[in-house]
């Protein structure tokens, strides 16, 4: 018979961290002009958790911009054949990403299932955030990391943080008395996000009391939390203090320079980690003060004159889904209360009496004195003179049946200047494939056409085969032109 078994679920929901992750490796080519291909995903998303995870303390977070700019570096060196602005746009598209920016509560959603004591199969979201935008009184927004995100970091299920972050320590020390400085440093590491866990657990049931004391227990919950903590920041503070001064001793009597950089880096992360638990033992001390100011304010503050609208959830959205015709009433009646009225021209019985006793100035018949514009002449002249365009038609006004060859107008040309000859050029290349039916409809006598001969025109400013120009005599011997322009041909029998 099939038991409920809740470690099967703490596994599922582990690996339903990780999928965001594993995602942006398979969406990377949505980039676009990017070249995605040289970065590892997975890689700049741990990356950038871990950097906001290190800039959290317990008021603030890490900044986007910041942020960005640090796993820009680093995507700089995964691909150091891209563009800067590649990897800054790569560094920002995963950050969105982690944020799931595009989706309305900005989380994401696992399916996973469950056996119930009767031995059914149930099925259940979990739903989890691993980067969230947290926003301080002074306006500004900062980015955290969750409890999930956390995990993902440490690789671990979700277990307690207490129990996790003593086993870190302890786990720490051992490695450190073994003399294993470089698996030492990851349990450092994993020792310093607990401690980030830890204050990030503390410090939403005091965001909480900010909101509305009422939903949290002050009365046995959270006294006796308070104490538990403040009795494991002591603890953990001994415990770290003498992992220091452990790790002091192997740095300075460490002749290898590899084990001595390494005992030097482990120095800094347990200070660090020495650094946030002082940081929450006065966050622990000022906890009681904070909960009668909060009690005082909300108790003395009275209820809420007017609940606040969600206009993308509450209006927004339900419009969408609705037709034009339906959605038009709460669309005028929302922008009716939204904007302000405009105040009347008239407040006042004396307003109104002067206004209506006012004397109308007689207006003129006259609009008043038209301005002259100034016009000015086109300064730009035309690139062609009359007298170039009639030069050309002289040279080209060929007898029917006469015949010439395109160098020998042109040498002709170019004695009346550098116009006439581009004129006469432009004449013949059009005469090579000449409109015979619009020269008839027009009713011309005759046109100027041009067939190829052997050779090359002899020209300085023009090149190509030669040409033959020739003007043939337009009078239709055989037939006439019909209304469409066709010539129509008499045929015998």
């Amino acid at each position: 018979m099939n038991v409920p078994d809740d470690g099967l679920v703490r596994r599922v929901k582990a690996l339903a961290c990780t999928a965001p992750l594993q995602a942006l490796e398979d969406n990377k080519r949505s980039l676009g002009r990017v070249d995605a291909g040289p970065y590892h995903m997975v890689e700049l998303a741990l990356h950038t958790i871990d950097q906001v995870a290190m800039a959290m303390d317990f008021d603030k977070g890490a900044e986007h911009g910041k942020v960005i700019e640090q796993v820009s570096r680093f995507a700089a060196v995964q691909a150091p054949e891209q563009r800067e602005h590649e990897h800054h746009t790569v560094a920002e598209w995963v950050l969105h990403k982690l944020i799931n920016i595009g989706t309305v509560d900005r989380g994401f959603t696992w399916k996973y299932g469950r056996i119930e004591g009767q031995g059914s199969y149930s099925r259940y979201d979990f739903a989890f955030k691993l980067l969230v935008e947290h926003s301080t009184s002074d306006g500004r927004v900062y980015l955290r990391v969750t409890n999930e995100a956390i995990n993902v970091l440490v690789g671990a299920l979700d277990t307690d943080v207490e129990s996790a972050q003593v086993a870190a320590e302890y786990k720490l020390e051992y490695l450190i008395n073994r003399g294993r400085l470089e698996d030492a440093k990851l349990a450092a590491e994993q020792a310093r996000y607990r401690t980030v866990q830890y204050g990030e657990y503390l410090r939403q049931y005091l965001d909480a009391t900010r909101r509305d004391v009422r939903t949290v227990d002050w009365e046995q919950q959270v006294p006796r939390l308070l104490e538990e903590a403040l009795e494991h920041i002591e603890e953990r503070h001994r415990h770290e203090s003498a992992i220091l001064t452990n790790i002091t001793e192997h740095r300075d009597s460490a002749r290898d320079a590899q084990k001595k950089r390494q005992a030097a880096g482990l120095v800094e992360i347990v200070r660090e980690c020495i650094h946030r638990h002082m940081q929450l033992q006065n966050r622990l001390q000022g906890a009681g003060t904070l909960f009668r100011e909060e009690q005082d304010r909300q108790q003395f503050s009275g209820p809420p004159q007017r609940a606040a609208v969600d206009v993308f959830n509450q209006l927004l959205v339900p419009i969408l889904g609705l037709p034009a015709v339906a959605a038009l009433t709460p669309v005028t009646d929302f922008f009716r209360s939204g904007v302000a009225p405009a105040p009347p021209g008239v407040t006042s019985m004396s307003t109104l009496i002067d206004r209506l006793l006012t004397v109308r100035s007689e207006s003129s018949p006259y609009a008043g004195t038209v301005p002259l514009p100034d016009v000015q002449a086109d300064a730009e002249q035309p690139p062609f003179s009359e007298e170039d365009q009639r030069t050309a038609g002289q040279l080209l006004n060929l007898s029917v049946g006469e015949s010439c060859t395109l160098t020998n107008l042109l040498s002709e040309a170019r004695t009346h200047g550098r116009a006439v000859e581009r004129l006469v050029l432009h004449d013949a290349v059009h005469a090579f494939s000449p409109a015979f039916s619009e020269a008839l409809l027009r009713g011309d006598r005759s046109m100027l056409i041009a067939v190829p001969v052997t050779g090359e025109i002899d020209s300085p400013s023009a090149a190509g085969d030669e040409l033959l120009i020739s003007r043939l005599g337009l009078e239709n011997p055989e037939g006439a032109l019909n209304d469409d322009g066709l010539q129509e041909k008499e045929f015998g029998e």
